[in-house]
């Protein structure tokens, strides 16, 4: 099921399937991704804990100690937290983002959800959001997940990944469009 996946593949891929099969069985799909989600953010918000994963310098024990006081502080325990501590104990900790992304998409497959990746100027509203999630499932027949980043690079508009396919309806490509046409007339 979840090779035929494209975005499930490689590494993160694997170890991905591997947390997916381990959290139906124990029935707790949900659950493992609320942390995963957690685990997510706490990422983002800390670039202490990014530079802990990331970087090749942090001996193995030492990441394993450091990752546990902050599943323990988070309290993210059960299938998630031994989870990343495996992800620790192989060095392969650097992969969670992709990993957590993986995971994401097998459990929309699962759910008959449809994930898209979404890039944005500046953050959209709920309004914003809910639009969107409509506009997507009218599209795909399926519920939408939002993957929701933002990027200010892009100027203004949105960039959406469904799948296989991509909109851009970003400044930066229009912009880019129009400087290209430019150049070729003259």
């Amino acid at each position: 099921m979840a090779t035929e996946d494209p975005s499930v593949s490689g590494v993160s891929g694997r170890y991905a399937t591997a947390l997916f099969e381990l959290a139906r069985d124990a029935q707790s799909i949900d659950a493992v991704l609320a942390d995963l989600a957690q685990f997510d953010r706490l990422l983002a918000e800390s670039d202490d804990l990014k530079r802990l994963v990331r970087s090749p310098v942090f001996s193995a024990d030492t990441q394993m100690k450091a990752l546990s006081a902050v599943l323990e502080k988070a309290e993210i325990s059960g299938v998630s937290a031994n989870f990343l501590k495996v992800l620790t104990a192989n060095r392969r900790l650097f992969a969670v983002a992709d990993v957590i992304r993986a995971f994401r998409a097998l459990v929309a497959k699962f759910k008959g959800e449809a994930t898209a990746d979404v890039t944005v100027a500046e953050a959209l509203s709920d309004t914003n959001l809910d639009a969107l999630k409509a506009a997507l499932k009218s599209v795909t027949g399926k519920d939408v997940t939002l993957n929701v980043k933002v990027d200010p690079s892009i100027i203004g508009g949105l960039v959406v990944k469904l799948g296989s396919r991509m909109v851009d309806s970003s400044l930066r490509t229009k912009l880019n469009s129009i400087k290209n046409a430019m150049k070729e007339a003259g």
